[in-house]
């Protein structure tokens, strides 16, 4: 039973998950609107969420704390002068989850994930 459990394992090991997570959230900032599976979009948008609020104060520390997650220096600087100056005045809700079709392969129900 998952009851009050914090987070969607996506089938994968703490360190897959982790990695999935990093390599969607630099696909979403390089490209600003990304497809995947609706499940791996609401984990996905949390996880940037987060990311979005911390890289609004730009300074030194913020680009460390960034990098740290990302772990890509492109995808840092885009997001802490490009993207996080769009979200100043605004209090979360930085992407949008749009339901688009199901994959023909396996039946996934898959989802646009883009920024507002």
């Amino acid at each position: 039973m998952r009851h009050k459990h914090g987070y969607r394992k996506l089938s994968r090991t703490s360190s897959h998950r982790k990695a999935l997570l990093k390599n969607l959230a630099i696909a979403i900032i390089l490209r600003e609107k990304i497809e995947t599976t609706v499940p791996k979009a609401k984990e996905l948008k949390r996880f940037i969420e987060k990311l979005v609020s911390t890289s609004r104060n730009a300074d030194l520390n913020t680009h460390r704390i960034v990098f740290s997650v990302l772990q890509d220096k492109e995808s840092t600087k885009k997001l802490i002068n490009e993207i996080a100056p769009k979200y100043e005045d605004r209090n979360g809700g930085y992407t949008s989850i749009v339901k688009t079709r199901i994959r023909r392969g396996d039946a996934s129900p898959m989802a646009f994930i883009s920024f507002v």
